[in-house]
């Protein structure tokens, strides 16, 4: 079975060992304390805080396996030198019809977030301007049906 890559800029990496870092030396002792305290009530049967506690730590376990499984399998991403969009790249885009320009950041499935401008590769935006340069217009459908004439007007 082949290995599963896991794209990521550089960032996004760094972002994940801050986050496991902080659900190893934070998170982590903050719940094995709220498990002793929820202990030292008594009867564990009926004791709210002791499933709390005991759901978090799941939960903060199953984060720290993730973030270790995409950190072992992570491939980090280069941005391309030649101003052709690609992962790792900064693009300004302008929509023709209605003169808009935005700038986008090309990044792997795993750290893509629409609301901070940053689209995955897999999107339907980031594989209609993928291998894409500067200057070029590419016709690009969005996933409503709607169609738009994108111009790439910087690459970085």
């Amino acid at each position: 079975m082949p290995k599963k890559e896991i794209l990521l800029t550089s960032e996004g990496f760094l972002e994940l060992e801050e986050e496991l870092n902080n659900l190893k030396t934070v998170e982590r002792p903050n719940v094995i304390e709220a498990i002793k305290e929820a202990r030292a009530q008594g009867d564990l049967s009926e004791n709210a805080d002791y499933d709390a506690a005991r759901n978090k730590q799941a939960e903060v376990e199953a984060r720290i396996k993730e973030i270790e499984f995409m950190m072992q399998h992570a491939k980090i991403i280069e941005k391309s030198s030649d101003h052709t969009v690609g992962l790792g790249s900064n693009v300004n885009i302008l929509y023709v019809d209605d003169d808009e320009e935005e700038t986008y950041s090309i990044v792997g499935s795993t750290e893509a977030d629409p609301l901070e401008n940053k689209i995955s590769n897999e999107s339907p935006l980031g594989m209609s301007i993928i291998g894409k340069k500067e200057g070029d217009i590419v016709e690009y459908t969005s996933p409503n049906g709607q169609s738009f004439q994108i111009k790439i007007v910087k690459v970085a």
